[in-house]
């Protein structure tokens, strides 16, 4: 624009004049009242005026008149004046020769008081003359000034309107943009909104959907769980079909086939679907897979039975033919002799052939080994009726006695190891002193079972429940555990005999198979009972795993089968076991006569003899390995025809054991065997 330039060329023509190259002070106010005094104080002539004014006016006035572009004479020698009073005495020598003899004050005291005088009046003439010029100059440059200012001040409002236009419009584009930015975030939030209805809106219905179908689906696992309950309860129908089986035994002098057949047939699906209950039991309901084995056997069971009726409905019908005839043929010669005679009884059918061995094999246990078995659960029962009294006492006398005799029973229990013989021994005294009612130490206190009359009870069932628990645990995972416990349990068994029968009844309760006994589902029972009473751990409705349950279950038949085979080193020698090999012989031959079950059969088989077959081989010898020949020719294949491809593990280890065994013909020594050098110790 031509009023900038304008502008920058008034600012530069002020830069370059007198006064815009003047250097200004930025600390003058630091002076105070010092300038504004300088300011306003006239200026003041040197003492040399008077000289300069004689000296150098004179010839000023020789030189001829000024023209009119040249200052005025009063200007000029007040100009000079100026100039000359500005300069010091020292540097104006030039002026007047006798300048420097008036500095130095040797000529001075030889003028007269009359050149003085004239002096001081030429000097006061001409400090008038200089002040009046330098006035008249001040004023001229104040109105240079002046107008100069009134020029920049112009353009410097000009300046300042168009910085402020400026200002003002880039002021304006700024609020476009802004409301332009305001305007799309807002946009974009009302369209987040939006969104987040519709989100919202989803969900609200996914939501009344899902309250919609959850009664749909609490009906779907109710009908889920009565479907695997009737499932579950066509399983245990199989059982009832094959005790039928066993019903018709009476009618067998009537039947002309041969029931062994149908009856060993009849087992064999019985132990095909325990061994489905037992795989089940995990998942809590049987699989499809399940379910259509189970009906085929169910299936092949009433076949069976449908048969076997109709023969004993034809038989029956037989029978009861003959029964006639003979009667009309008797009646026929009665009447031909023509004399009463007295009717007699008909004969009583005739027997089977005595003798003849049933080569088939049951599910049920011998009546003796469960009469046995039921007397060792009354008495566990009855020993906890005897401390009833101590265990539900709210005396906290009684408490403490309790606590106190339970710590001594069990912990020397937990403290039994293979570290010394010696130390095996003291355990062994202190358990038999506490039985004995000796009076013991444990955890810094004495206890005896003198304490209260139900003292020795308690202690004697927690003993020997302590026993069985130290199998089910840490035999488990320690199969040479086995041998240190047992011995000592054999010791107290000799001179307890009552903790003997309580290991034995907390042992069968725990383990059935150690009996051996395969409990029968009752009608009416619940599941969960029915699971415990195979020895399966239910907590909250939920069955241990298959895995851990073998554990535990072969943990306690190692536990057994050390404690028939072994004697206290310490005790009387020649007495008998309290519960010897021949048990030990008795359980394997009853293990036989019975239906397998699968994976069970086999790993308590395969536990009993690696631990107990050494010294049942050294006891019975010969029969000994009739026995194993038998399980191999004979038994082998029961348990191979019931057992699944997953559950081979158990009885692939059983057959090469004893393959191994046969080969060798001997049984090895198990591990863990407590030997003579160990009780030096």
């Amino acid at each position: 624009m031509p009023s900038e330039g304008r502008c920058w060329e008034t600012l530069q023509a002020l830069r370059s004049s007198n006064t815009g190259r003047l250097c200004y002070h930025r600390d003058w106010l630091l002076r105070g009242e010092d300038v504004l005094e300088e300011c306003m104080t006239l200026p003041k002539l040197s003492s040399y005026s008077g000289w300069v004014v004689d000296h150098v006016l004179p010839h000023t006035q020789e030189n001829p008149p000024p023209s009119e572009t040249s200052p005025s004479p009063r200007y000029t020698s007040a100009l000079d004046q100026a100039s000359c009073v500005l300069k010091s005495p020292v540097r104006n020598s030039a002026c007047s020769p006798a300048s420097s003899a008036t500095p130095n004050g040797t000529k001075d005291k030889q003028e007269s008081p009359h050149t003085e005088s004239v002096v001081l009046q030429s000097s006061r003439g001409s400090k008038m003359r200089g002040t009046e010029g330098l006035r008249q100059w001040q004023e001229e440059q104040e109105r240079k000034v002046r107008a100069l200012s009134e020029m920049a001040s112009e353009q410097l409002k000009r300046f300042d309107e168009q910085k402020e236009l400026k200002q003002h419009k880039e002021f304006q584009d700024l609020r476009e943009v802004m409301e332009k930015s305001s305007r799309e975030a807002l946009g974009h939030q009302e369209k987040l909104k939006a969104e987040h209805r519709h989100r919202a809106k989803i969900l609200n219905l996914k939501l009344r959907e899902a309250e919609q179908q959850r009664p749909k689906q609490a009906e779907q696992e109710r009908l889920r769980r009565e479907e695997g309950q009737g499932r579950l309860r066509s399983l245990y129908e199989v059982p009832q079909l094959s005790q039928q089986l066993d019903a018709s035994e009476q009618h067998r002098d009537l039947l002309q086939i041969d029931l062994a057949a149908a009856r060993t047939r009849g087992n064999q699906l019985c132990s095909l679907i325990s061994g489905i209950i037992r795989a089940t039991s995990e998942s809590g309901y049987p699989t499809a897979e399940n379910q259509a084995e189970a009906e085929r056997a169910l299936q092949e069971i009433r076949d069976l039975l449908t048969n076997l009726g109709q023969e004993i409905t034809r038989a029956c019908e037989d029978k009861k033919w003959q029964d006639e005839e003979e009667a009309q043929v008797k009646l026929q010669e009665s009447q031909m002799q023509q004399g009463p005679e007295a009717h007699k009884e008909s004969p009583a059918p005739s027997q089977g052939p005595g003798g003849k061995q049933n080569e088939d094999l049951q599910v049920k246990v011998q009546d003796s080994t469960m009469q046995w078995y039921q007397q060792l659960q009354d008495g566990a029962t009855q020993c906890v009726l005897a401390f009833e009294g101590l265990t539900n006492s709210k005396d906290n006398q009684a408490k403490k006695i309790k606590m106190d005799l339970q710590k001594a029973a069990t912990i020397p229990v937990s403290q039994i190891s293979t570290i010394a013989g010696s130390k095996l021994k003291e355990i062994f005294d202190k358990i038999h002193s506490l039985l004995s009612g000796k009076t013991v130490q444990s955890g810094g206190r004495a206890v005896s079972v003198t304490l209260t009359p139900q003292g020795l009870d308690f202690v004697q069932y927690k003993l020997a429940e302590k026993f069985v628990k130290q199998g089910e645990e840490e035999v488990a995972s320690h199969h040479e555990a086995a041998f240190p416990i047992a011995v000592v349990a054999s010791g107290i068994w000799d001179l307890h005999p009552r903790v003997g029968e309580l290991i034995l009844a907390h042992l069968h309760k725990k383990c059935p198979y150690s009996v051996p006994f395969y409990p029968a589902f009752k009608e009416g029972m619940a599941l969960e009972d029915y699971q415990r009473m195979l020895g399966y751990q239910v907590k909250d409705s939920k069955v241990e795993q298959q895995d851990n349950f073998l554990k535990r279950m072969s943990g306690m038949i190692r536990l057994y089968a050390a404690i028939i085979q072994l004697r206290w080193p310490y005790g009387n020698r020649q007495e008998v076991h309290p519960h010897g090999l021949n048990h030990g012989w008795r359980w394997l031959a009853q293990i036989l006569n019975m239906e397998p079950l699968s994976d069970v059969t086999a790993t308590l088989l395969f536990d009993f003899l690696e631990v107990c077959g050494h010294a049942l081989m050294k006891q019975y010898q010969v029969q000994f390995w009739k026995m194993i020949i038998l399980i191999k020719e004979d038994y082998f294949p029961r348990i191979e025809a019931i057992t699944s491809t997953r559950q081979m593990g158990s009885f692939i280890r059983l057959k090469q054991f004893l393959e191994k065994c046969l080969q060798r013909k001997e049984i090895p020594v198990p591990k863990g065997f407590l030997t003579s050098s160990f009780w030096r110790s």
